[in-house]
């Protein structure tokens, strides 16, 4: 083989270095999943089994699966006397029984099912907007001649570099004067404020790299710049829009801090309620563990059903035409 058909010859790993790199891939996987397992083993223990020295880890070996934690993590309970109890009608259903069975009765429905739902309007709402105006923002930089664009640019990340509960207590006390505070719509601005700028930047790049050329010969054929935008840019850019989607839509699903400090009631979300779920004895770890699994559930369906784009959306632009 020549020197110059050598320099540009790809090496083949060796099977010791396959097996090298796939054994830290399975390590790594297996270190990820363990909090998750523990979570989900959890979820499905009697309290008395959440809090056993040691810890009870093998179903129907050493603890038998219940699901109290999901019936606890949906109802209120309230203790009666036994002979309250043996004086109602026989119970309805699984979770009625075993509240039953631990000197209780059902006293109504929780409030995980109202956070459940503000976090799916706050999250979904705040990344359709922060992918919406992202989207628009970064076709103009990268298409047309916009006045100290790089200055802009930096400005725009700027604002990703300051961690955003050190502008929490300004953020707090303009929200109370505006009547945002406790509101839906506040958090929705606010979480699509912080993620505007992560979109602008990601997908400034992915429509970097969409040809000219299309839209040109697109507005030839007589369509306008926003047709060409909708029917050319947009479709060549799925798979961006998808991976930054899924990247503005996590922050806005897990924030924390905003969540607890602007909301108490009517707007807050699932993430500052599932820490204080409290049962008769304190903490319920088995409801907390379920309000858990259950939230994991809507981010994990959305990347699943679009896995298929992430990785093209993430690596797109790596390689230049």
């Amino acid at each position: 083989m020549s020197a110059a058909n050598s320099a540009h010859s790809v090496v083949e790993p060796s099977g010791y270095a396959k097996l090298i790199a796939g054994s830290l891939v399975a390590f790594y996987a297996l270190i990820s999943l363990v909090p998750l397992v523990w979570i989900g083993l959890t979820s499905i223990k009697t309290p008395t089994d959440s809090i056993h020295y040691p810890p009870k880890v093998i179903p129907f070996v050493e603890f038998q699966p219940s699901i109290e934690g999901y019936c606890n993590l949906f109802s209120t309970r309230s203790r009666q006397t036994t002979e309250y109890i043996q004086s109602l009608p026989p119970p309805q259903g699984a979770c009625e029984t075993i509240t039953r069975a631990r000197g209780m009765v059902v006293a109504g429905p929780s409030n995980y099912v109202p956070r459940y739902i503000n976090s799916l309007i706050i999250a979904f709402g705040s990344t359709f907007l922060s992918i919406a105006l992202g989207t628009a923002a970064a076709y103009a930089f990268s298409r047309f001649k916009v006045p100290l664009k790089d200055d802009l640019m930096f400005f725009i990340l700027s604002t990703r570099m300051m961690p955003p509960i050190a502008v929490a207590i300004p953020i707090f006390l303009m929200y109370r004067e505006l009547g945002l505070s406790d509101t839906r719509l506040g958090m929705i601005l606010l979480y699509t404020s912080v993620n505007v700028s992560l979109a602008v930047w990601l997908l400034k790049g992915f429509i970097d790299e969409i040809p000219r050329e299309y839209e040109e010969a697109a507005m030839i054929d007589g369509y306008t710049r926003l047709q060409a935008f909708r029917k050319v840019v947009l479709p060549q850019a799925v798979t961006g829009i998808v991976a930054t989607a899924i990247f503005c839509l996590i922050f806005a699903w897990n924030e924390y801090a905003f969540a607890v400090l602007l909301t108490s009631g009517a707007a807050q979300t699932a993430p500052p309620f599932i820490p204080i779920i409290i049962g008769e004895g304190g903490q319920d770890w088995p409801a907390v563990a379920a309000g858990t699994v259950l939230f994991l559930v809507p981010i994990l369906i959305f990347t699943v059903l679009l896995r298929q784009h992430l990785l093209r959306g993430i690596t797109f632009g790596a390689v230049r035409k």
